[in-house]
């Protein structure tokens, strides 16, 4: 007897609050790594009157180029935040998992690793081949 594959077009609820699990534990986390750079960009003053003045330019030099990299960070953890919010909405409105391009689900390992993904490997390429 020949067996249908048929290929599903949306997750379980299970797998869904499952996946939601993860996001929110990865949003904590981003949360916390986020609240640690806006500190280290807030406040960065190292007290450097007791050194020569050349350290103390080549101190304060550090800390600008280290305040910006902070900054530059805290972007990219907001950006993360704001995709995780993204996908947890997308599970309230049943199209988490589902690739935007070829409308296929997203495998479960993928999106166990990159939980706020939007497309598949195949989705992937062909917006590259787009480009």
């Amino acid at each position: 007897m020949a067996e249908n594959k048929i290929e599903k077009n949306c997750y379980s609820p299970e797998e869904l609050q499952e996946f939601k699990e993860i996001i929110l534990a990865k949003k904590a986390e981003a949360q916390k790594n986020l609240e640690l750079l806006q500190e280290a960009v807030a406040g960065s003053e190292n007290d450097v009157t007791d050194t020569a003045p050349t350290f103390k330019t080549l101190e304060e030099g550090s800390n600008v180029l280290s305040k910006e990299e902070n900054a530059k960070l805290a972007a990219r953890q907001q950006k993360f935040i704001r995709d995780l919010d993204f996908a947890l909405a997308r599970i309230e409105n049943g199209t988490y998992g589902i690739c935007r391009i070829t409308g296929k689900l997203i495998p479960k390992e993928r999106l166990r690793i990159v939980p706020h993904a939007t497309l598949t490997v195949e989705g992937k390429e062909i917006e590259a081949r787009r480009r």
